[in-house]
């Protein structure tokens, strides 16, 4: 991980299915959710982290599926033992919470989350937070230009790194207490690291040649 601030993105992957020995992730909506039925299994949710410089994950936390997006911002940050300098998130994390915790690690650190679409701008606040500087700059300009304005589409990053996650490691946990999954979750954050550590390029921008 780089010494210098950095720009990290954050996500929730999925869900985990927790049953008799082994777990598995998928997304949608839950069994009982969508059938009405009582299910024995547990779920569990995967929290990342990333460095959108470096492509490493950096933090990942393991909680079951009660537990809000926005609520594990704080336990993802207190395993990043660098300033921040951006904290970029999808419109789930967005609310008071977030904007707190990202400001108790990284005073000076922007906060690039999508407001909700019936966010209110407040013109007469006396001291505008980041998220109302968000609101009326989307109000102005419109949501895409915001987006563009402030490096949102780094966030496809830490997508992409959910993706290697499923490809890679596999769509199953096969520990089965709760402390072993989430071991079994950070070893698999660090073969990840290192297969993209291992293949990442060395790129140097080059100037126009002149005649």
């Amino acid at each position: 991980m780089s010494n210098f601030a950095i720009i990290v993105v954050c996500t929730s992957l999925g869900s985990f299915l927790t049953m008799g020995r082994t777990a598995s992730l998928r997304r949608g909506p839950m069994p009982e959710e969508k059938h009405g039925t009582k299910s024995r299994r547990n779920w569990r949710k995967l929290h990342l982290a990333q460095d959108a410089d470096s492509g490493d994950i950096i933090a990942d936390v393991v909680t079951d599926q009660n537990a809000g997006d926005a609520s594990q911002v704080e336990p993802l940050l207190d395993r990043i033992g660098v300033s921040i300098r951006q904290f970029t998130a999808d419109g789930a994390y967005d609310g008071d919470p977030t904007y707190d915790a990202v400001t108790r690690h990284s005073p000076e650190a922007a906060v690039v989350i999508p407001p909700r679409a019936n966010a209110l701008d407040r013109p007469d606040s006396d001291c505008p937070t980041q998220r109302d500087r968000h609101i009326a700059a989307i109000n102005a300009d419109g949501r895409m230009k915001r987006q563009v304005a402030t490096g949102y589409g780094k966030r496809s990053l830490v997508e992409t790194a959910i993706g290697r996650y499923k490809s890679t490691i596999g769509r199953r946990l096969r520990a089965r207490s709760f402390s072993a999954q989430q071991t079994e979750v950070a070893v698999g954050c660090t073969i990840l690291n290192r297969m993209l550590a291992c293949a990442r390029p060395k790129s140097i921008r080059c100037g126009k040649a002149t005649a």
